[in-house]
């Protein structure tokens, strides 16, 4: 059983490296007996310490999780825990996060940043977020277009599908392979004919991806 007392404790340690073992040793407990002590460090002067607390509030989902993720989505000054807040707020999951995701989004000047709510857009899963992602294929961020890809992908609205095709022969073999997963949740006829192509990309993991993403598409399209 564990012992939260114990956890709360290290929690208040002066040592952050205490404070980090408390964090992790409540990866097991209740997000209702857990939230509580995580917010205890969620404001912690320890960047480590700070980043694995708020990470920690995304997959501990309590009424309380929520308002905190956006304040320091909205508020944090550190890029890396603004990006940070905007990936726990994806795998939190709570539709209520859209709107604050999809402004960082367009907002943020952290290419981290956006990075991180394109991906979280992409979980949340709402097709509000096409024409973001959609214009985001056009950023000059790699890195960019393989969250907006992977999204679009995740959101599964087959309009896309034509402006997802001009990647097949990307430089960057992540953006392909990205590619071949999203084509995998788009069942369309070009969709089937960009994975037969992609199964024999030069890069091993482009091929793998395009070969299990034509498989989910053959069982959607069957």
């Amino acid at each position: 059983m564990t012992d939260l007392v114990a956890i709360a404790q290290q929690l208040e340690s002066e040592n952050s490296r205490d404070r980090l073992l408390g964090l992790a040793a409540l990866k097991d407990v209740e997000p209702e007996a857990a939230v509580p002590l995580i917010l205890k460090v969620i404001d912690d002067r320890n960047d480590n310490v700070r980043g694995m607390a708020i990470f920690a509030l995304g997959v501990k989902p309590t009424a309380a999780c929520l308002p905190v993720l956006v304040r320091l989505l909205e508020t944090e000054t550190d890029y890396s825990m603004r990006a940070a807040a905007a990936g726990a707020l994806g795998y939190l999951g709570d539709i209520r996060a859209f709107e604050p995701l999809l402004r960082t989004f367009y907002e943020d000047t952290e290419w981290l940043v956006r990075f991180s709510a394109a991906v979280s857009l992409g979980n949340l899963g709402d097709n509000r977020a096409y024409e973001a992602l959609v214009g985001a294929l056009d950023s000059p961020e790699v890195v960019l277009q393989q969250a907006a890809i992977a999204a679009l992908g995740e959101i599964g609205d087959r309009r896309c599908v034509d402006k997802l095709l001009t990647f097949a022969q990307a430089e960057d073999w992540l953006v392909r392979q990205r590619l071949a997963e999203a084509l995998g949740n788009l069942p369309t006829p070009k969709s089937r004919q960009a994975l037969q192509f992609l199964t024999k990309d030069t890069h091993p993991q482009v091929a793998a991806a395009a070969v299990v993403a034509q498989q989910r598409l053959d069982a959607q399209m069957d």
